[in-house]
């Protein structure tokens, strides 16, 4: 071969070297900027917000949650969206009793508000919220009154009772007892003006943690403690349940509320 031919050969192989290194790095720069889609796709999480429907019906509370419950909670959620998670709202009324199986399967965490209509939840869909949080790790948050909601019930295997539940203008403190736990983060030491007592002793598995604890103030002066915040694992996943939420009380509109319901989300959710 002369010289000519060898450096005709030579022109070649860079020009295809040459060509075979844009195509690569266009493919490189391709995968690089689909990457963060897929990253952000999978790193989708769900939070479902149920309601049994009451509070926006019923004359007092229609007041204050004119557009029920899981609305207001699931607003006081909004700040979660910027960190990948989805929020849905979900209602006893909606078909499948807003917990179809897909939704189910694709929930990692469930909040549930419950009051007068326990007894109306079909005892299979209670088990199939059973089964997600023990077997697969799905989070489970009960508010209120819902700690008399089937669910609940099924994953504490008591009678999930309180001693007393007053109306009578009683006020409380809720009170950050253990500042390190992920549900208490940010969250300060505050009063609720107005709050329904729930008496302790409350017939629940002893908890894993207490990260936010109450005194009552009763009309006369008196207090009472109670336990605000109080956290299990069950199986694979982690339930909390929160004492405040009385329908005709503004709780779900409290920052300090919001911002423990957004800890507990995050807290309840599976590892992924």
């Amino acid at each position: 071969m002369d010289k000519n031919q060898i450096s005709e050969a030579s022109a070649s192989t860079n020009s295809i070297s040459r060509r075979t290194a844009l195509r690569l790095g266009a493919v490189a720069a391709a995968s690089v900027s689909l990457a963060p889609n897929l990253l952000a796709a999978r790193a989708k999480r769900k939070v479902v917000v149920w309601s049994e429907g009451t509070a926006s019906v019923d004359a007092k509370s229609k007041e204050v949650y004119p557009n029920d419950i899981n609305a207001v909670v699931a607003e006081g959620l909004k700040p979660l969206a910027g960190a990948g998670w989805e929020i849905i709202t979900a209602s006893l009324n909606d078909p499948d009793q807003g917990v179809s199986d897909e939704r189910l399967r694709s929930a990692d965490v469930l909040i549930w508000w419950g009051h007068k209509k326990h007894k109306d939840v079909k005892d299979e869909l209670v088990a199939r919220i059973a089964r997600r949080v023990k077997e697969d790790g799905m989070g489970f948050i009960a508010l209120h009154s819902s700690h008399f909601c089937k669910p609940f019930k099924a994953l504490m295997g008591t009678p999930c009772s309180w001693r007393e539940y007053k109306t009578d203008g009683t006020s409380a403190k809720v009170i950050v007892k253990d500042p390190n736990h992920p549900i208490a983060k940010g969250v300060k030491d505050f009063a609720l003006p107005k709050i329904e007592r729930y008496g302790e002793p409350f017939a629940v598995p002893t908890p894993e943690a207490v990260p936010l604890d109450g005194i009552y103030i009763k009309p006369d002066g008196s207090t009472e403690p109670g336990r605000m915040g109080l956290c299990w694992t069950v199986g694979k996943g982690h339930v909390f349940y929160f004492t405040p939420g009385h329908e005709t009380y503004n709780d779900f509109f409290l920052d300090e509320v919001r911002l423990i319901l957004r800890n507990a989300v995050q807290w309840a959710a599976p590892v992924k």
